[in-house]
């Protein structure tokens, strides 16, 4: 693992959430982007070398829609950065943690990404994420 790539916070209203984050973090969000497969829109802020996503549903059968509902808003993940995304998945694997997504699939700001289930990890849903070179 080479760091938190980010934190992501599902949000009910990513607009509202969009102008009290950059209130918070003295910053304007830096890019939205949908991703289709996820059936989310997301916003990206960076504060230093932090970033933070914040996750609005757009369908109401994906998993953000699902965590709102159940828990409402909220951290939904976190993300940690690696290099090689299937390496790490077979590394990870091989020590019991329970992988949601044996490929890596595309996922926002340009990276293959693979979740692991919360139940291996403390409760706690962690992304991996590895940024796509070209």
């Amino acid at each position: 693992m080479d760091k938190i790539e980010h934190i992501g916070i599902a949000v009910r209203d990513l607009n509202a959430s969009n102008r009290l984050f950059e209130k918070l973090l003295g910053v304007p969000h830096y890019k939205i982007e949908e991703v289709a497969s996820e059936g989310v829109r997301t916003s990206f802020f960076r504060s230093g070398p932090n970033k933070i996503e914040l996750l609005e549903a757009l369908d109401k059968d994906s998993a953000i829609a699902k965590f709102l509902e159940k828990r409402g808003e909220g951290v939904h993940h976190i993300a940690l950065a690696v290099d090689d995304i299937t390496a790490e998945v077979k590394r990870l694997k091989s020590e019991g943690f329970v992988v949601l997504n044996e490929e890596p699939k595309r996922g926002a700001d340009n990276k293959w990404v693979v979740f692991l289930h919360p139940r291996s990890a403390n409760g706690v849903l962690v992304e991996l994420c590895q940024e796509i070179r070209d």
